[in-house]
Formats: C-alpha cells, sequence, structure tokens
C-alpha cells in the first residue's frame, strides 16, 4: 500500500477532433515532468475535445489510444486518466479509461450525458459506477456533468479520493469549483477535477480551474489562469483517515431509500 500518491493534473488546449495531433501533445507534456509520479491526469475527450461528431472521432478499445496510454503508463510508470469516444455493439459512449502501468484499464462511461448540449442523443449514458483499486487506494473516477449530481459521488463504500475529468465553460465556471469543494467536504475526500483550457470549434471557452480540494475543502493546488499548466500534488492517506476518525462524520450520513 502506498500511503500517498503523486498526481500531475494537466490542464491543456485540445486540438479539435485531432486524436493523433493531441497524443503527440500529451506525450510531450507528459515526457517534460520530472517527478516520479503515480497518477496522471488528462481532461474530458482528451483526444477530440468535448464533440458530438461522434462517429467520425469514435475508436474502439482496441485502438490507438488505448495503446498509446498503456505505452505511456508503462514508460511513465504511473496510471493515466482521461475519457475517449468508443464505439462498442454500435453505440457509443464517453469513456473514462483508468490505465494501470501493467496495463490494465478500469473503465468508467459517463452516467450524466449533458443534455444542453445534446450529448445523450449522440451518447449512451453508462449504468453503472466503478471503484478503483490502485496502490491501496480507492478511487471514484467521474466526468464532467457527473459533478451536479452529488448522490453519485456519495462516499459508501469509502474511498479515499473523487475525480472528475470535464470540458466544463467559462460561464459556468463558478459552479465547477464550488461543487468541487462540497464534493471533498460531504465525502470527506480529496476531490480534484482537471478541466480543459482555450477555446473548441463551438467557440465556448474553457478556462481551466483544474484543482485538488482536501477533506475539509482546503485548495491544495489550483490554477485558474485560463493557461495550460501541469499541477503536481501530493495525496496523504493517513492524514485523510486521522481526520475521518476525529469528525466521523460519514457515519452520521444518512442512508437513501429510492422510492418511485
Amino acid at each position: 500500500m502506498t500511503k500517498k500518491l503523486t498526481i500531475a493534473l494537466v490542464q491543456s488546449d485540445l486540438v479539435w477532433e485531432n486524436p493523433v495531433a493531441n497524443r503527440m501533445i500529451f506525450e510531450e507534456k507528459i515526457k517534460t515532468i520530472t517527478a516520479k509520479l503515480d497518477v496522471i491526469i488528462l481532461p474530458e475527450m482528451f483526444t477530440t475535445g468535448f464533440t458530438m461528431n461522434a462517429a467520425e472521432n469514435a475508436e474502439v478499445m482496441e485502438g490507438e489510444t488505448i495503446k498509446w496510454m498503456q505505452n505511456m503508463a508503462n514508460l511513465k510508470q504511473s496510471a493515466i486518466v482521461g475519457s475517449i469516444i468508443i464505439k462498442e455493439n454500435e453505440n457509443f459512449f464517453n469513456r473514462l479509461l483508468f490505465v494501470h502501468p501493467s496495463g490494465k484499464i478500469d473503465a468508467y462511461d459517463k452516467k450524466h450525458t449533458f443534455t444542453l448540449a445534446k450529448e445523450h442523443e449522440t451518447y449512451t449514458a453508462g449504468e453503472s459506477n466503478i471503484l478503483i483499486e490502485y496502490k491501496g487506494w480507492k478511487i471514484r473516477a467521474l466526468i464532467c456533468y457527473d459533478l451536479r449530481f452529488p448522490v453519485w459521488a456519495r462516499n459508501t463504500n469509502n474511498y479515499d479520493l473523487l475525480l472528475y475529468i470535464a470540458s466544463w465553460p467559462k460561464p459556468r465556471i463558478n459552479a465547477w469549483d464550488t461543487l468541487l469543494k462540497a464534493r471533498a467536504i460531504e465525502n470527506m475526500s480529496y476531490s480534484i477535477g482537471v478541466n480543459r483550457v482555450g477555446f473548441d470549434a463551438n467557440k465556448y471557452e474553457y478556462t481551466g480551474n483544474s484543482v485538488c480540494y482536501d477533506t475539509l475543502g482546503n485548495c491544495l493546488v489550483k490554477n485558474d489562469k485560463g493557461e495550460e499548466a501541469i499541477l503536481i500534488v501530493e495525496l496523504d492517506k493517513e492524514e485523510q483517515n486521522k481526520r475521518r476518525d476525529k469528525f466521523r462524520f460519514l457515519e452520521d450520513s444518512d442512508a437513501f431509500q429510492f422510492i418511485e
């Protein structure tokens, strides 16, 4: 078990619908990191930008981006996280991939498709959550719009880290930051959000605000300058457990029963 995790939050602009260019850009960025890392986090749809042109940009689980992620994870001996468009059984998914250094893949399909952008008309929503086991840590990994739905992130299985990858636009960036902080406090967990910067082909602007909050909502690292950046943060599991043992807020939480 690793008591501490060193994580890189890669806040970057994206080349619209160009997986080859984006893989090259991220490879260069990752190779510049000299710190020994445990996890590298990339934004939502990091190979294409947040596009609804799924048929033209989808890959398969045996595709080039999966191979690239496995190669980079092996090279850096660090897990790599990001989402891409996956086609499976004639359906398209906004799929988060947590690629271990060994090549093992944990996958999560975005549950809450962003209806405002008509994402639900193109992408099939996921049906289940996942709990990633990595170096003795329990990790819940979610995507963008999922952030607005606290029940989906509810810490009922004692996870240690909650992370979100996103393409969250500038006009609603205050909600992004507020909700990430709230998720950390209510779940007594580290909460990380990695967002892109720049403009997409639809002229939507993204300002990043990639951030990490601790159990009490204290900001450990953040970049809200609208610029490309690589943020490095170290998480301490023992320190988090001490706070959980002291305050015991999770033990007082309600057990919800959903009634239709």
